[in-house]
């Protein structure tokens, strides 16, 4: 685990949440201090989370609700593992199924050709 001087924090609004949201920039392999409800406590990013991005803080198997403020916000699609970044590459929404297919960095649809 990285020292604490080198944490970065994330915030978890319900002790129910399964994920937290990054409070700065997390680079892959950094360590992240949790905070909010619940217990205090760190783990390592498995990937680089952006600032304001969320990090999974248990694995989610593949349909698994994505919780936040102690209510699901979406699906996992695929396995999610514990300090893996969570967003629209592995997540959907349960009300949107065409939420899956939009691209993770630009949010555009990648299920749409204008050729």
């Amino acid at each position: 685990m990285a020292s604490s001087e080198t944490l970065s924090p994330a915030f978890r609004v319900h002790a129910a949440d399964n994920m937290a949201v990054v409070l700065a920039e997390v680079p892959d392999g950094g360590g992240v201090e949790l905070r909010g409800d619940g217990d205090v406590y760190t783990l390592n990013a498995l990937t680089l989370i952006p600032n304001g991005h969320k990090i999974a803080l248990c694995d989610l198997a593949p349909g698994e609700e994505v919780l936040r403020y102690g209510r699901c916000i979406g699906l996992a699609t695929r396995l999610i593992r514990s300090g893996e970044w969570v967003h629209l590459h592995n997540c959907r929404s349960r009300l949107d199924e065409r939420s899956g297919s939009l691209d993770a960095h630009t949010g555009a649809p990648t299920d749409t050709s204008y050729d």
